[in-house]
């Protein structure tokens, strides 16, 4: 009866998000309010549908976050941060020391202990990574002001969570409580103690990623098994997140700066792309079991109270958010959406505030309470968003002067990806490189991975195949996208999966011979390359050259052949399938193709021998 009730109760949590989130996306609420109205329809104070054990999957769910925060951790290159420096330390730290600063005054109004208001202050002033970035990207609003802003705030945030999760156990009320997530290995120590461990276990898991973790992926790369490097990506995460566990930290706080280490790696693509399935189905998990657990009889009991708290936060940090813009000179429109998009308190809350609960910072029904706020001030956020656009954003946008900023997000933006990096690949990289022009190199030999970045490229190791590390790799931002893939199917499957994803991407290929540049043109490519076509070719000029011809005859002979290669090869396209036709007109093709060299060279002495004259010095 067990696992039919596990069976039932996945059923239920997947058809509700099955059918809520595509309706909220449809009314531009975004995916998050989705999954938590999904929890609450489905709750234990609605439907029924699932009861108490909501709270219970939430502790797993948290596991999303976690990955969230790994994934995070690998953007976190530090040229990022370099680039981002002004507003990431300025506009991120002002916001969170201000919005910190400010809680903590009302808290201390409400009769909060000077430690819980710090707490308090902590928490609040956080924002929601997912539902900003999320919205952002499908508004695709990224790379506008509002969207690097958002991103440098969110960013200083995702940092300073090191610190404050270190702080925490300082703030502790008299002696811990061991709180839901399982006993800890220093439950025993004072405060500055559990610090200390907290600080050695985060120096140690800095120093294994740097000299370690790399080292034993290229191990597991070299295997050539995607499930296996799967596996041991879901390995690093879990094996964090039980360290940190047991020392009495919350998990993120090790997979973050796992990430941050890995951030720099060649297999950074691939720890991403792998990572991104299981993030993306628990972290909408969490969200549903946020609003299945919702307390909603609290929310009924006090109203006023609750959605006082509310406004009260939603004010007060859109309030602190627009004042830093207007500091920072962001223009009108972009400062008020950057403000109501950071408004909401962020899903990290809900680790700090059981983190808080476990350290006896504050009481459960304290807790039961603010968890009831963060998760309506996040259920908000996309309506205030929505009712800003149809309102004032788009007026505002179209009488604000055209402001460009210099500052850009750290993504694989390069116009060219080049999968495959191998003999052919390699020479065309090389090229363009000379050329000035940027590229993002794709390829799943550990070796040469390793090799190539010995000598200064930038290649990151993962199967090119793979959308979704496609999409890590910038392709939504490439102009071309280069296969060159040694296996002809794995080269066709990256061709149908980049076709379908992205019908607009100019696609150059390299076909191992003819048959397989027939299967590339079938699939719909106008540039196609065989590789050693005019290798060939050039090879067979030179020797012209050599056996006493002229170099301008060889040339025009070299360049007679390929352009008559060319016409026979769409002829032939039609007939490859029928082989008697198709050897009778290649028959024919090749007659037709030695009467006009014949031909031509006969016909030498009435060339214009002065344009060859400086290759015949050659």
């Amino acid at each position: 009866m067990g696992e039919v009730n596990f069976f039932i109760q996945a059923i239920i949590y997947l058809t509700s998000a099955i059918i809520m989130v595509p309706i909220a996306n449809r009314l531009g609420l975004g995916s998050v309010l989705g999954y938590l109205v999904a929890g609450i329809v489905i709750g234990p104070f609605v439907f029924g549908f699932v009861g108490t054990e909501g709270k219970d999957l939430l502790h797993f769910a948290e596991f999303g976050v976690v990955m969230m925060l790994f994934a995070i951790g690998l953007e976190l290159e530090l040229n990022l941060l370099w680039r981002l420096k002004f507003w990431l330390l300025g506009l991120g730290g002002l916001q969170l020391v201000l919005t910190t600063v400010f809680v903590f005054l009302f808290s201390i109004g409400f009769q909060f202990s000077w430690k819980s208001s710090i707490a308090l202050g902590f928490i609040l002033s956080l924002s929601s990574t997912a539902i900003v970035l999320q919205t952002l990207k499908e508004k695709g609003l990224m790379k506008s002001i509002s969207g690097q802003a958002s991103f440098s705030i969110l960013l200083f945030q995702d940092m300073a969570v090191i610190p404050i999760l270190a702080i925490f156990p300082m703030l502790s009320e008299g002696d811990v409580i061991t709180n839901d997530h399982g006993h800890s290995l220093v439950d025993h120590l004072p405060g500055y103690q559990k610090t200390l461990v907290v600080l050695f276990v985060v120096i140690g898991i800095i120093l294994i990623g740097r000299y370690i973790l790399s080292p034993i992926f290229r191990l597991i790369a070299k295997s050539g098994s995607r499930e296996i490097f799967t596996g041991a990506s879901l390995l690093l995460v879990i094996a964090i997140s039980v360290l940190m566990t047991s020392v009495g930290v919350s998990a993120a706080l090790g997979t973050f700066l796992a990430g941050v280490v890995l951030a720099s790696s060649e297999f950074r693509h691939e720890l991403e792309s792998n990572i991104e399935p299981f993030k993306g189905l628990l972290l909408g998990l969490f969200f549903l079991s946020v609003g299945a657990s919702m307390e909603l009889p609290v929310v009924f009991q006090h109203p006023m109270k609750i959605v006082g708290i509310v406004v009260g936060i939603i004010f007060l940090k859109a309030l602190v958010l627009l004042l830093l813009g207007f500091l920072f000179k962001l223009p009108l429109d972009q400062n008020l959406y950057m403000a109501l998009a950071l408004s909401q308190v962020g899903e990290f809350s809900f680790v700090l505030f059981g983190y808080s609960e476990g350290l006896g910072i504050f009481d459960k029904d304290t807790i039961v309470i603010l968890v009831a706020c963060v998760a309506l001030s996040m259920a908000f956020t996309p309506i205030l968003l929505l009712l800003y656009e149809k309102t004032i954003f788009e007026a505002l946008q179209s009488k604000a002067p055209k402001k460009q900023t210099t500052q850009t997000l750290e993504k694989e933006e390069n116009p060219v990806i080049i999968c495959g990096f191998g003999r052919f690949g390699n020479m065309v990289g090389r090229f363009l490189r000379s050329n000035g022009i940027g590229i993002t190199i794709l390829d799943y030999d550990a070796d040469r991975v390793e090799m190539l970045g010995r000598f200064g490229f930038k290649v990151f190791f993962g199967d090119a195949t793979r959308i979704e590390l496609l999409e890590s790799a910038g392709l939504e931002h490439a102009k071309v996208l280069i296969a060159a893939l040694d296996h002809p199917e794995k080269q066709h499957e990256l061709i149908r999966n980049v076709k379908h994803h992205y019908p607009n991407l100019q696609i150059v290929a390299r076909a191992g011979d003819r048959e397989e540049a027939y299967d590339l043109k079938e699939m719909g490519l106008s540039f196609i390359y065989r590789e050693t076509r005019e290798t060939a070719v050039k090879l067979g000029g030179d020797v012209l050259k050599i056996l006493g011809t002229r170099a301008y005859a060889a040339e025009r002979a070299k360049n007679l052949f390929l352009a008559h290669d060319d016409e026979t090869f769409h002829e032939l396209f039609d007939l490859r399938k029928d082989r008697v036709q198709y050897i009778s007109l290649a028959k024919q093709r090749n007659s037709e193709l030695e009467r006009l060299m014949f031909v031509d060279l006969g016909k030498e002495d009435e060339l214009d021998l002065d344009s060859w004259s400086e290759m015949e010095r050659m």
